[in-house]
């Protein structure tokens, strides 16, 4: 499944294209409606469409196909979510300048603290769930419509006491294209870490 917001880059057309060769879902949405709402699209398309284990991973090719398998293989051995961890032995960033490692760590290290998260990865955008935790954790009462909404649903998921199994995976920086991290994305994200707790 592909959940677009109107990206000018083509993509729509591109999925659409592939979809006469492949089964993919394509949830096409008429603008730039936020982070956090396109997960939730899509969770609750995957839902609806009855998944058992769903995910969720970039779209730029940064988080590897290849690790799919063993995400599903960590969920399959009594994960309810298996997170694709860059913060474990064996784990990774690759292309990273030194800004990015100070601000993710930070990201990181605030998360934690505040929100007593027990996880390393907490930002990492590589996810395997079973649907279980997504119909438990009330994922449309989600505040965060930005980069915080990672680490709300972990928060959640770790309350309702659910297995989180970290798999170490290589993260690749996009080779085109660029960050859309902004001033107001990492407002929000302090205030809204700030407000959960």
């Amino acid at each position: 499944m592909v959940v677009d917001d109107a990206s000018p880059d083509g993509t729509q057309d591109i999925i659409r294209e592939l979809q006469t060769h492949y089964p993919i879902y394509l949830l096409a949405r008429p603008k730039k409606m936020g982070l956090g709402s396109a997960y939730v699209a899509g969770f609750q398309k995957a839902l609806t469409l009855g998944a058992d284990l769903i995910f969720e991973m970039d779209a730029d090719l940064s988080h590897a196909p290849e690790d799919v398998p063993r995400l599903i293989a960590a969920c399959e051995a009594g994960a309810d979510l298996a997170i694709g961890s860059r913060k474990v032995m064996g784990g990774g960033i690759s292309g990273w300048s030194w800004w990015r490692y100070f601000m993710s760590d930070g990201a990181m290290w605030f998360s934690r603290f505040f929100l007593g998260l027990k996880t390393r990865d907490v930002t990492a955008g590589f996810r395997c769930f079973r649907r279980r935790v997504l119909e438990t954790v009330s994922i449309d009462s989600i505040k965060s419509n930005g980069y915080a909404f990672q680490e709300e649903l972990l928060y959640r998921t770790q309350k309702n006491n659910f297995k989180i199994v970290e798999v170490p995976v290589i993260f690749v920086d996009r080779q085109k294209g660029k960050s859309k991290l902004n001033k107001k994305d990492i407002l929000e994200f302090f205030w809204i870490i700030v407000k959960l707790r």
